[in-house]
C-alpha cells in the first residue's frame, strides 16, 4: 500500500536501473511515421493534420525569420505532450512532474532565445528592460524588476508545468481512494465520486495538452 502520496511521484527503478529513460524514449516510438506511400493511413493522415495546425497556430504571431524555429518547437510540443498524456494511464510515470527534467527542457530553450535576442537585436533586447516613457527616478529600479522577472521566468515555465501535473495526479489519486474506500460502506457516495472520478479524468486529459502548448507558446513568445 501507498505510505505517501507523493510516492507515485519518484522515478521508478528496475534492477537498480532507472525507468525514466524508457519513459523519455517511449513517445517517440509510438508515434507513427510516414511511409514513402503516396496515400498514408488514417492515423499519420491526422497527425500530419495535427502538426501543420499546431505549427500554423505557433508560428502565427512570429515573424518570418522565426520560422526556423518551427521544427524544435513542434518536436518539443510532441514530446511533452506525449509524456502528459501517457502518464494519465495505469501503472505509469510522468517523467512531466519532475521539476528537474522541465527546467533542463525550459532553461536551455529560454537561454537560446535571450543569446539570440542579444546577438541579432541587442537594441530591442536591452530595451525590454526599461519602458518607454518611465519617469527618471524610476528607471534604476525598474531595470532591476525587469532583469529579476526575466531570469525568473524558465522557473516560472518548470513550476508551471510541474505544479499542474503534480496537483491532478494527487486528485486523482485522493478521489479514487475515497471512491474504493466508500464503496463497501456507502454505494451510492462511491458512485457519485467515481462519477466525479471521470470528469476529473477528462479534465486532467485537457490539462495535459494545454500545459504543452502553453509552455512552447510562452517559449515561442
Amino acid at each position: 500500500m501507498m505510505t505517501n502520496l507523493f510516492d507515485q511521484f519518484m522515478s521508478p527503478t528496475y534492477l537498480g536501473m532507472p525507468l525514466i529513460v524508457l519513459a523519455l524514449g517511449l513517445p517517440w516510438i509510438l508515434w507513427p511515421s510516414p511511409s514513402s506511400r503516396w496515400l498514408n493511413n488514417r492515423l499519420v493522415t491526422l497527425q500530419s493534420w495535427f502538426l501543420n495546425r499546431f505549427t500554423q497556430q505557433l508560428l502565427l504571431p512570429i515573424n518570418t525569420g522565426g520560422h526556423k524555429w518551427a521544427l524544435i518547437l513542434a518536436s518539443l510540443m510532441t514530446f511533452l505532450l506525449s509524456m502528459n498524456l501517457l502518464g494519465l494511464l495505469p501503472y505509469t510515470f510522468t517523467p512531466t512532474t519532475q521539476l528537474s527534467l522541465n527546467m533542463g527542457l525550459a532553461v536551455p530553450f529560454w537561454l537560446a532565445t535571450v543569446i539570440i535576442g542579444m546577438r541579432n537585436q541587442p537594441t530591442a533586447a536591452l530595451g525590454h528592460l526599461l519602458p518607454e516613457g518611465t519617469p527618471t527616478p524610476l528607471i534604476p529600479v525598474l531595470i532591476v524588476i525587469e532583469t529579476i522577472s526575466l531570469f525568473i521566468r524558465p522557473l516560472a515555465l518548470g513550476v508551471r508545468l510541474t505544479a499542474n501535473l503534480t496537483a491532478g495526479h494527487l486528485l486523482i489519486q485522493l478521489i479514487a481512494t475515497a471512491a474504493f474506500t466508500l464503496m463497501t460502506s456507502m454505494t451510492t457516495v462511491a458512485l457519485l465520486t467515481t462519477s466525479i472520478l471521470f470528469l476529473l479524468t477528462l479534465l486532467e486529459i485537457a490539462v495535459a495538452m494545454i500545459q504543452a502548448y502553453v509552455l512552447v507558446l510562452l517559449l515561442s513568445l
